[in-house]
Order: structure tokens, then sequence, then C-alpha cells
């Protein structure tokens, strides 16, 4: 028997991604075998497709051939020797970084994320990446609390949104930097949108907010868009970023400047996030906010925003979608 994946053989846009036919085969010792049933489409995906990831996340580039796909939600259809932790019939998520776009997926059994079998899968996918970097930078390192002020540099895509329904669920008040034509949904979560074409953030903030801010969550990681956040801090103002610089120089600057603020003492921080090492280092953590997230998701306190769903095999169609700068929110891959 066989299934089908998207796999890139050479670096460029969306037409590189090409369907092969893989054999079925039994999972390996300690191994699962997971039938898809949503996988998201992020811009770490586009930019290793394309060559360019020098940040994505905590990896630096992918080796050719290979196949994209960050975050994935599907059952457990078989099992390797050893195998005590999950059992056939199981929803689970998994954090591949890599390997997404397929019908059926291979994974170490002692990575899955459980999931709730009663979610969408299309609605549960986000959470695996998306929702997860918003709530880590928000609760994990800002260690933000309810009537702080808040900034999200980038607050349109998948990340964004999620950052703007977390933000309002702990009771911020929130700043969001997003074009004009994506400011209705700014605005649907109650925040303040700026539009960075036309308006000077740091001016606006500055007049609005003369005492400071106390929390700058960026996703856009660009280097004068940060040296202009944290001048809008306040003494014990904390920024989280994460994301992908523009290029290597760019990235050594990133680490610059953040060196420079741990190492001079003007009560501001500034923290750089990952999360593609995270079973390495502190996956009960994790876990514990996967788990949390999946019952904010069943009670209705959080909702990804779906901008479009594609079936799995049309990923060079979602990938085209998401680099148009039209989305807002998350493109999701389905099974049919």
């Amino acid at each position: 028997m066989k299934y089908r994946s998207l796999l890139v053989t050479r670096c460029g846009g969306p037409e590189v991604l090409q369907v092969v036919e893989r054999d079925l085969r039994p999972p390996a010792k300690g191994e699962v075998r997971i039938r898809v049933l949503a996988a998201t489409v992020s811009r770490p995906d586009v930019s290793v497709r394309r060559g360019e990831a020098l940040y994505s996340g905590t990896f630096l580039g992918q080796k050719l051939p290979f196949t994209p796909g960050y975050a994935v939600i599907g059952d457990v259809e078989a099992v390797g020797k050893h195998v005590r932790n999950v059992a056939v019939g199981a929803r689970v998520g998994v954090l591949t970084v890599v390997g997404g776009y397929t019908e059926v997926l291979y994974w170490r059994a002692d990575r899955l994320i459980p999931v709730p079998a009663t979610l969408d899968p299309a609605e549960a996918a986000p959470l695996i990446l998306d929702y997860i970097v918003a709530y880590q930078t928000m609760h994990r390192v800002a260690k933000v609390r309810g009537g702080e002020t808040a900034l999200i540099i980038g607050a349109s895509g998948g990340i964004g949104t999620a950052l703007l329904q977390l933000g309002a669920l702990a009771g911020l008040k929130l700043y969001a930097i997003a074009s004009q034509r994506k400011h209705a949904t700014v605005l649907a979560y109650g925040a303040t949108a700026i539009d960075y074409r036309t308006q000077d953030f740091v001016a606006v903030i500055r007049q609005a907010e003369p005492n400071g801010l106390d929390v700058v969550l960026d996703g856009m990681m660009r280097l004068e868009a940060m040296q202009g956040a944290l001048s809008l801090l306040r003494r014990g103002g904390r920024m989280v970023s994460f994301g992908e610089p523009a290029s290597r120089g760019e990235l050594a600057c990133i680490l610059a400047l953040a060196l420079r603020t741990k190492v001079t003492p003007n009560g501001k921080s500034l923290a750089l996030y990952g999360t593609s090492t995270y079973f390495l280092f502190d996956q009960k953590s994790y876990l514990e906010d996967w788990a949390t997230l999946f019952q904010w998701l069943a009670q209705g306190k959080i909702q990804p925003v779906i901008a479009a769903r594609f079936p799995i095999l049309e990923a060079a169609q979602a990938n085209a979608l998401l680099e148009s700068g039209e989305v807002i929110g998350n493109v999701v891959l389905v099974s049919p």
C-alpha cells in the first residue's frame, strides 16, 4: 500500500512542492504511524522551502530533499514494538518542524502531544505551533498580569491573532501593529490598531502611554522596530521577540542587542524565544500548556482564525496564499 507526501527537492517557490508516493510500512520499534488529519502552513515552512531559514524557531536550514510542515494533528493507526504510552486510535499532535505535509507520519512515540478527540482537527492544529508560541511568550516568558499594557508587533498572522485572543483573555490593554486592511480583526479583540505603513508606532505609543509599556510581544524580529519598541518600555518592562530575522547580519545585530540589554542595567529585559528544542529541555511545561490550550478551545475561550483550508495534497496552493500577504490568521491543510 502507498501514501502520499509533499517533497521539496530544490529550493524555490510553491511550485517546487511535488507530490510523491511512499510505501506504507509498519512502525519501527518505539515509533507510531499517524494518519494525518490536519497540518498547519506556517511562515517557517516557506522560509525553509526557499532556503532562507536563518532562524526558524531554533533550527537553521534543512538538507534536501525534505517534506515541509511544522505541526500536525492525527490519529495513531499503528504502534511499533515496546510502545506503551499510546494506543491505536488515539488523537495526537506533533511539533514536527519538518515533515508535516503528508498523509501518513511516522514519529517517535515519546514525542507525542495528547489531543482531545472531540476537537475539530483543523482548529486544534494551530494550537501546536502558533498558540503555544503565543501562550509561552505571554505567560512563561513575559509573565503578563491583568491590567498591564502590551504592544503586539505583527498582529494579523497565526501567532498574532493568537496573541490578540490570549491577551484579551488575560485582561491586557492591547496595542497592535498591522496593515490598515487588517485592522478590523485587531479591533475585534479590543486592541488599538496601528498601521505600520502610515504611522510611526513609537510616536503613537509615546503619546498614548507616556509612562511606557509593560510588555512588548514582537513576532517580526526586525532590528529597527525592536530598538524602537525597547525604548517604549517602562522600568521593569519586558520584551519577547520570536520569528525570523531578515538576514544573518540582522540576526547577529539582534543577538548583540539582547546581550547589551542584559548586561546594561536599565530595568528592561529582552528575551528571544524559540520552540523546536522543547522536548530536550522542558517537555513537561509544554505538555501542560498544550493541555490548557486544548481545554480553552473546547470551552470556547479561544477560537483560531482560519483563513482557508486546503486538502493536504494542495499544499502548493496553500503556500502561495500564505505568501500573498493577504492572510489573516491561519492556513490549514486537511485530509479529504
